[in-house]
């Protein structure tokens, strides 16, 4: 088992047909994603040729796209103008699980999908976000799939290029599913989401959680972990260094005050039992020694 997406999925990708989503399909399909669909209204009942002999159907509907292939998992990358509408029809179609891979959606927009999935069947990963990647099983998003292979780390963070770094860095274990949740100020799916998945997964031995400044996720999070976190977890918060009321990065990495900062998350994920690192790589070292005691 992996958590969200595993060797079962089938994949669709709204957006398919654009310059990003051919680039990254075909990056999805060269790691093994099982992907049976791309959604392009204009481009109904046509297939697209990728390398590997690969001859992907395009369908004119997410719903049409399900009916005809069964697909449970669909990857966005549809420009920020038109994203909220193609969520919403992922959502309306009940797909269970919506990769919002899509950078600069307006936060409106984003607020009205995400409330609009609230007791809906679909969980929404992102926007501006890598995605996930169950090694060895599926690749939903922009995640290279050749940095680590399978292992029994659960990996969840708000960068994209740290989550990397971290699979980079642990690739000696491996990783039983990494996910870049997104480091806007309204994602769909959190870190005690993430979190919470591990925790029930069998193939998950410890967790490694990275933040950023801005927000209270992390603290949320930590009090989470607390109360119902018993595998070992260490983290890293993105920012130790950034300057007060100036947005970093994602738009959601703003401090305010001594709200949302470096410290103020380290200081409450250390109380909940976490160890944190100071740099990544410092961070990459706790959960190499976590995972060493874990072998003996």
């Amino acid at each position: 088992m992996a958590i969200f997406l595993n060797a079962d999925s089938k994949v669709i990708v709204q957006g398919m047909t654009g310059s990003e989503g051919m680039k990254h399909t075909q990056r999805m399909l060269a790691s093994g994603t099982t992907i049976v669909g791309g959604v392009n209204p204009r481009k109904a009942g046509t297939e697209v040729e990728f390398d590997g002999g690969h001859q992907i159907p395009v369908f004119g509907t997410v719903k049409e796209a399900i009916e005809a292939t069964g697909a449970n998992v669909s990857v966005v990358f549809v420009p920020p103008a038109f994203a909220k509408s193609a969520v919403i029809e992922a959502i309306d179609a009940e797909i269970p699980l919506a990769v919002v891979i899509t950078e600069g959606i307006a936060v409106k927009d984003t607020a009205e999908f995400y409330n609009y999935s609230v007791n809906k069947a679909t969980r929404i990963i992102g926007p501006n976000c890598p995605g996930l990647i169950s090694p060895g099983k599926s690749n939903a998003g922009i995640i290279p799939a050749d940095i680590a292979g399978p292992g029994r780390i659960g990996l969840v963070s708000k960068s994209g290029t740290l989550t990397y770094q971290m699979m980079y860095e642990l690739r000696e274990f491996g990783f039983s599913s990494a996910i870049g949740i997104g480091g806007d100020p309204i994602i769909g799916t959190t870190h005690i989401d993430a979190l919470e998945a591990f925790e029930k997964d069998d193939e998950t031995d410890a967790i490694v959680m990275i933040g950023e400044i801005g927000g209270d996720a992390e603290e949320r999070a930590a009090a989470y972990i607390k109360d119902h976190v018993t595998k070992p977890v260490v983290g890293y918060v993105a920012g130790f260094t950034a300057p007060e009321g100036k947005t970093m990065g994602h738009a959601g990495a703003i401090v305010s005050g001594s709200s949302g900062t470096a410290a103020a998350k380290k200081e409450a994920l250390e109380a909940a039992g976490v160890k944190v690192g100071k740099t990544p790589s410092e961070t990459a070292e706790l959960m190499r020694e976590i995972m060493q005691g874990l072998t003996k």
